[in-house]
This record gives structure tokens, sequence and C-alpha cells, in this order.
């Protein structure tokens, strides 16, 4: 017994040796430096040993992706520590501003999580293995059962309703995945159609942002951002922070 935990000690090791060589060259030199080649040539094995390891390019890059957002999840997890626990907009400001600066700091790991083609998104396996759940749901899931309704006051579109309700649907079962029990009117459908123009907001600012994508020169980005906080806030009958 002792010598199969030593070798998975080993064998975790390993694995963590060369998804940090992997992020090394993601950061230095962008995702299509990420190969089983060039990280062999660092580790001075064979690319087919690599395999023992890691199935593919492919299977290694999600690997990778799922540690970055681990990282991303503890740092917004941390500037969360110090909101009292009743102020509800300032957590949800705090989630979005932080992320926000995550993806300026860290513009190619925000390539690979959140600007690489994930697939369709549609039952609630595929909700939990997209980034964007394993990050946020797990974070603004809690504010939202603590009483932080993000619904806006513009009700939903009536002819997306049978996609809101499956999509009521995959979002219950992802928070509960997280461990996170939403009581059923937190999720209605315009509470689910509320997130889905906030991260459609705050993602399409932040990517135009991170690769430089506005169509004309904004100079003060940081104010832009901060006009659709508010406005989202008071859309959502949150106040204003």
């Amino acid at each position: 017994m002792a010598e199969v935990t030593r070798r998975e000690r080993l064998r975790a090791a390993t694995e963590l040796e060369i998804r940090q060589h992997a992020h090394r060259l993601l950061v230095q030199q962008g995702q299509d430096a990420v190969t089983l080649r060039a990280i062999a040539r660092e580790l001075g094995i064979t690319a087919p040993a690599l395999y023992r390891y890691y199935g593919s390019r492919e299977d290694l890059l999600r690997r990778l992706g799922k540690d970055i957002c681990t990282d991303l999840a503890t740092e917004l997890d941390g500037k969360l520590d110090s909101v009292g626990s009743d102020d509800h907009l300032t957590k949800v400001f705090t989630v979005c501003r932080g992320f926000r600066q995550w993806a300026l700091a860290h513009p190619r790991e925000f390539a690979l999580v959140f600007a690489s083609p994930t697939g369709e998104i549609g039952g609630d396996e595929q909700i939990r293995q997209d980034e964007f759940g394993s990050v946020f749901l797990g974070i603004l899931g809690p504010l939202m059962a603590e009483g932080a309704s993000l619904a806006s006051s513009e009700q939903a579109p009536a002819d997306i309703g049978p996609e809101l309700a499956t999509n009521q649907e995959a979002l219950a079962s992802a928070f509960s995945h997280e461990g996170i029990e939403m009581p059923p009117e937190a999720l209605g459908p315009d509470a689910v159609h509320s997130l889905l123009r906030w991260w459609a907001r705050l993602y399409g600012h932040v990517a135009l942002e991170v690769f430089g994508r506005f169509p004309f020169d904004i100079r003060k980005a940081d104010r832009l951002f901060e006009s659709i906080l508010s406005e989202l806030a008071h859309e959502a009958g949150l106040g204003e922070s």
C-alpha cells in the first residue's frame, strides 16, 4: 500500500511539473507554444512519455485551464474577505472588478480560459464544465442565495422562455453540484435572464479591453466599466456603490 501511495505522489508531482511548464510557455509565448514536444524538451524526456500523464495537448490545456480557474476563484474569494457579509452590492462589484483586474494582468490565461471554443452549452453537466460556471457560480451563488437578487426590471423576451426554463434547471443542478442550495425564487426565468445579461456585458467589456478591440480609442476604460456596473446595479434594483 505504501508503494502505491508513493507512486501516486510521484505521478501527481510529475503532472504538476508538466502543467507548470505548460503555464510558463503559455504566459511567455502564447497558447500555440504549449505543445507536448516543447514541454518534453524542457523536462528532458521524450514526447511519447508525456502521454502517460495527458492523452493529448487538448487534455493538457483543459487541465491547465482548470488550474487557472482555481487560481482566479481563490483570488476573487480573497478580495471578498474584507467585504461585510450583508453588503451584497459591494460583493458583486468586487467580483466584477476583480475579474477585470485579473484579465488585464493575465491576458493569455484569459484568452485560454474565456476566449477558446468550449462547444455548445446545453445540459447541467456542460454548464458545470464551462469556465464561467466553475468560477462564478461558486462565488455569486451564495450571494444570490443570501438575497442579492440580480433580477432586472426588464423582463425576459417571451420567445426565449423555453430556453430560460431549461437553463433554470441546469443552473439549479450546477449550484447543487457546488454545494449551494438555491431557493426556487432566486432562479426564476427573469433572474436567469438577468444573470445572462450581467455576464454578457461584463465579459463583453473585459474581452474588448483585454484584446484592444474597442471600435474607437477608449482612454478611460475603467470609467466606462464602472458606468456599466452602475447601470446593471440600477437595473437590478441593487442601489449604488
